[in-house]
């Protein structure tokens, strides 16, 4: 991709693919003090009120920069990189960070290691280049204080409040109103499929664990669904277009949505995964599609609980776990609740904290 003038026309070259930027395009784009403050990196004016007619008098090109005099006495130069960077509508930084395929022969997870100015440091940074490689990391010695979580989170971003709360306990209690609030063993699922929009990440932090069962266990939603397209490409293809109604009853909400099992994005490649059997109510179908349906569904079931997608570990008190509810699935073994205490909190936060965090982080280092 390339920057090229012709005439006073600006071209945006793409291999054999060549055409014209607008001129107001570029206008609005100015980037000296009078009209951008490079603080806020905002306009100082509407560009809605100006004549879009405007055309360009002159422009050049040194120095990896675009200068331009516009027909209204504007001038100004912009970074051709920059001008590139805006020809693709993916984040480039997320985008550049390739998702890496893992199974239970993942080796050892690496943890990171919490400190008071670990958000704002350089281990942050690696510590999200790995999140979304990965889809999870663990940090441990995280202060075991109650409701630290929050704080944990909001030092991200911003704390994702559902009817849940800020945040929430995991513990064995009378009358569950979720069976994650019980000693029951808890299979493979996502969280909140029934929510509109889904949290996307969920932090989990362990205050006590003094039982020798209660592991936890991811899956990676992603190996498993381009697995099953490999495998069962009939079976992939209806997960991916059969809409399915999750409901969540408490007793002052109810929640619905209506969502593929397996959801693509606009390049019908992986975006999420949603899988809570508990919850789901498939739509009624003809007989055919149905049948092909519930026998796709028990296969991706029956990969997810598989041994061969599964890891086990056991959360320590100070260990956070942080992953991808968009791409993980997560689950626990079951545990007597006699034997001791096991507490954990947990918490939502959405990709905006994250990806922002990223972004400042890099930023902030230069890399």
């Amino acid at each position: 991709m390339k920057i090229e003038l012709n005439n006073n026309k600006v071209l945006f070259t793409n291999g054999s693919t060549s055409y014209e930027i607008h001129p107001f395009w570029l206008r609005e784009r100015a980037s000296n003090d009078k009209y951008f403050d490079i603080n806020t990196q905002q306009r100082k004016f509407d560009p809605t009120i100006l004549e879009t007619n405007v055309t360009i008098k002159s422009a050049k090109i040194y120095d990896d920069l675009l200068e331009i005099n516009f027909t209204d006495g504007v001038n100004f130069k912009l970074e051709i990189d920059k001008i590139i960077q805006e020809f693709s509508k993916d984040d480039l930084l997320i985008s550049s960070i390739k998702k890496l395929k893992w199974d239970s022969s993942f080796g050892n997870i690496d943890k990171f290691n919490y400190s008071d100015n670990i958000f704002e440091s350089k281990e942050m940074y690696e510590l999200l280049i790995k999140f979304y490689k990965y889809g999870f990391v663990i940090i441990k010695n995280v202060p075991t204080k109650d409701n630290f979580i929050v704080n944990f989170a909001n030092s991200i971003g911003s704390i994702r409040r559902t009817n849940f709360g800020e945040y929430f306990n995991v513990k064995s209690v009378p009358n569950p109103n979720d069976l994650a609030y019980t000693s029951l063993p808890l299979a493979p699922h996502t969280d909140n499929p029934y929510r509109n929009p889904v949290p996307c990440i969920q932090l989990l932090h362990c205050i006590a664990n003094e039982v020798t069962g209660g592991y936890s266990t991811l899956v990676d939603g992603y190996t498993v669904t381009e697995d099953l397209k490999k495998e069962f490409r009939e079976f992939y293809d209806i997960l991916t277009k059969v809409k399915v109604k999750f409901k969540f009853i408490d007793k002052d909400v109810v929640l619905e949505g209506w969502s593929e099992l397996i959801k693509l994005d606009e390049k019908k490649e992986f975006k999420q995964v949603k899988f809570s059997p508990r919850l789901d109510f498939v739509p009624i179908l003809e007989k055919d599609e149905l049948d092909l349906y519930y026998k796709a569904r028990n296969k991706v079931s029956s990969m997810y609980n598989s041994d061969k997608y599964k890891i086990e570990f056991k959360l320590m008190p100070g260990d956070l776990l942080m992953m991808d509810n968009y791409r993980l699935l997560h689950g626990r073994t079951e545990f007597d609740a006699n034997e001791g205490h096991r507490f954990l909190q947990g918490a939502y936060i959405d990709f905006d904290s994250t990806e922002g965090k990223l972004r400042h982080l890099k930023r902030k280092f230069n890399f």
